[in-house]
């Protein structure tokens, strides 16, 4: 094994998160959603985040448009559906769905369901997001009722 695979391997613990071990806590990225950390920072030594994001008020302006310094990124819907732009196209993804966000893709959330809960996976944790000038026109969200 080479000298970097080894250094990146002993960094890595075992992790176990049980529902209910680490909370819901506002403070993440987005005021308007809640976030859950699942031990994996820790345990991969800042190489990977997962933690679960869920819908904490309707959206009002959504996330802006933006882009994130990341390698990997994924978003697997678990309960209700989100409404995203990648670049000019509208993309809905609802529960069961999985996205890659390509690394630099330039997208914005701009609408989601009371009860929408997804699944994030970014490498590295640390990732930064960069917001970006507006490619085009973003839809309306639908309102909560």
């Amino acid at each position: 094994m080479n000298t970097v695979a080894e250094s990146a391997l002993t960094k890595n613990t075992f992790s176990h998160v049980g529902e209910g071990e680490t909370p819901w806590e506002s403070g993440g990225l987005r005021d308007f959603f809640l976030y859950r950390d699942l031990g994996i920072a820790a345990a991969t030594g800042g190489q990977v985040v997962a933690q679960l994001v869920k819908a904490n008020m309707p959206p009002e302006e959504g996330t802006g448009w933006h882009r994130h310094e990341a390698s990997f990124h994924i978003v697997i819907m678990l309960k209700g559906w989100a409404r995203f732009m990648y670049e000019d196209q509208v993309t809905l993804v609802k529960a069961g769905d999985c996205v890659h966000q390509r690394p630099g893709i330039v997208h914005f959330l701009f609408d989601y369901s009371p009860d929408m809960e997804y699944l994030e996976i970014v490498s590295p944790a640390d990732f930064k997001t960069i917001d970006m000038p507006a490619p085009c026109a973003v839809p309306a969200p639908t309102p909560w009722s």
